[in-house]
């Protein structure tokens, strides 16, 4: 598969194919960014990448060294621009992408990315079932604690695998495992073991800080 140049934008998070993400962007190199993903004309091609920063918070000469090579493409959906030139942005993530190289030389950083092939999406009616229904206990749980909407469970496996990723409240390096994960059955039982672990945490410890998910919705358009 042929390389890919991006407009790249690394942040301090792990973001999962299907998630609708708002942010708010500030700094220069960032609203260079946004400006140039505006003037393209079809909105389906205002695309970008990101991964996730291991360490610290600049992407210099030598940070590429501090970030995650598996993250994210996604399509820039909604822009408010505000008076003092930042802007509040909404992306949906679409597919995973492994950054081979980023260039922060020019005006916004530029990665050299290849596509993610696809997953193995071979799993059970089983464990499908069992996800759905482990995650339709967790949102209940969660909703007496605080409002939240996870969003419906998708009925096919390799979407549901993502929401159950993103709804899991994990760190970063394990949230950058199951991005990285490629076998869609395997990040199933993966969601379902920790979200069943947060399940029983959550019965003794009602305040437990769960997850931003919230704050996030899903979307597999």
């Amino acid at each position: 598969m042929a390389e890919l140049t991006l407009p790249m934008f690394p942040l301090n998070s792990v973001l999962f194919p299907g998630m609708t993400v708002p942010l708010r962007v500030f700094e220069d190199r960032y609203r260079a960014l946004v400006h140039h993903l505006l003037r393209i004309e079809d909105p389906a091609d205002r695309l970008f990448g990101s991964v996730g920063i291991r360490e610290g918070y600049e992407v210099g000469d030598h940070g590429a060294q501090s970030l995650y090579r598996c993250g994210v493409r996604l399509q820039l959906t909604e822009c408010e621009r505000h008076d003092d030139g930042t802007f509040s942005i909404e992306a949906v993530a679409h597919d995973r992408i492994n950054l081979e190289h980023l260039d922060p030389r020019d005006a916004y950083p530029v990665g050299h990315v290849d596509l993610v092939s696809d997953d193995d999406v071979d799993a059970s009616p089983e464990l499908v079932e069992r996800a759905r229904a482990t995650l339709v206990a967790y949102a209940a749980a969660l909703a007496q604690l605080r409002p939240t909407d996870l969003g419906s469970a998708p009925g096919d496996p390799y979407w549901l695998s993502w929401v159950l990723a993103a709804a899991a409240p994990l760190p970063m390096p394990d949230r950058q495992m199951l991005l990285e994960c490629t076998d869609t059955a395997e990040r199933l039982g993966r969601g379902i073991d920790l979200l069943r672990g947060e399940l029983r945490a959550m019965n003794v410890i009602p305040s437990l800080p769960a997850s931003e998910v919230g704050r996030t919705r899903w979307s597999p358009n």
